[in-house]
């Protein structure tokens, strides 16, 4: 059910937006994108298009969409954002798809944004975070409600949990990794801290490519915060949970921005992945 309300709820834009295509009923609506399906988001982008393939035999199997049948052209982004750009190139020059959506998540949707808007196409995102707040583009929409102030708004629950605690948080630690996506949430998490009235006391970003995680979180431990702060993908937050388990940390709160992770419990090293 889950994956077939996140299909629905993509596609679902397609009639939203309001697009007519030049072509014979009985032609099919060509959709191009972009997924990992190798590389660390590949989970996470199979799960994604499997979502979309059952949309896809849903709508068929009712006539298709605006009458006519829908087909994917899918290449595989490799979770790596430099393939990203050559990828939709082809899709739009070369494919000629009618419809273009992006890969799963703000590093593989923000490489792709320049090609979209050169070609001055509608684009549909999954699960991307503030990705439009620069480009300012009138027809990008992503499924992901977060409201007109993304990084904050996405971050916000994390401070509101640690102020329900007693005694509060009053120190934060900020760890990030030097990607799109954890860059932007870890800004959202400065304007709530300064909110919140929390101060910072660790603040880096680590290398896409870090697989020790144990010097960092050593590092974090050595400032003695509250609270910390993660936004990192999946085989960064299962790294950073393990590194945090092994060395000990104990604080009141530790998560928040961790795909594929749950938040640690207060006062406990452990968590789920």
């Amino acid at each position: 059910m889950r994956r077939r309300s996140i299909g629905a709820a993509l596609f679902g834009l397609i009639a939203a937006t309001g697009f007519a295509l030049p072509a014979q009923a009985a032609d099919p609506i060509r959709i191009g994108l972009g997924m990992a399906q190798t590389g660390p988001l590949a989970a996470n982008g199979k799960s994604a298009l499997l979502a979309m393939e059952i949309w896809r035999e849903d709508i068929n199997a009712k006539g298709g969409l605006l009458g006519r049948p829908v087909e994917f052209v899918v290449y595989d982004d490799q979770s790596n954002p430099s393939t990203v750009p050559g990828m939709y190139t082809k899709l739009l020059d070369v494919d000629k798809v009618d419809l273009i959506v992006s890969g799963y998540g703000t590093n593989v949707i923000a490489p792709a944004m320049p090609v979209i808007i050169q070609h001055n196409r509608t684009f549909l995102s999954l699960f991307g975070l503030a990705v439009n707040g620069n480009f300012h583009y009138p027809k990008y929409f992503t499924i992901t409600p977060t409201g007109p102030d993304p990084a904050v708004s996405s971050t916000i629950g994390f401070f509101e949990v640690g102020e329900m605690q007693n005694p509060k948080p009053k120190t934060l630690a900020i760890v990030a990794a030097d990607a799109e996506y954890p860059r932007t949430s870890a800004e959202g998490v400065k304007k709530n801290a300064q909110k919140f009235g929390w101060k910072v006391v660790y603040d880096r970003n680590y290398p896409p490519n870090t697989t020790d995680f144990s010097p960092i979180v050593r590092a974090v431990q050595a400032t003695n915060p509250d609270a910390v702060f993660v936004a990192s993908y999946p085989l960064d937050s299962v790294g950073m949970v393990r590194a945090a388990s092994e060395v000990g940390l104990n604080v009141k709160l530790f998560g928040g921005g961790m795909v594929g992770c749950r938040p640690l419990r207060s006062n406990n090293s452990s968590a789920r992945c």
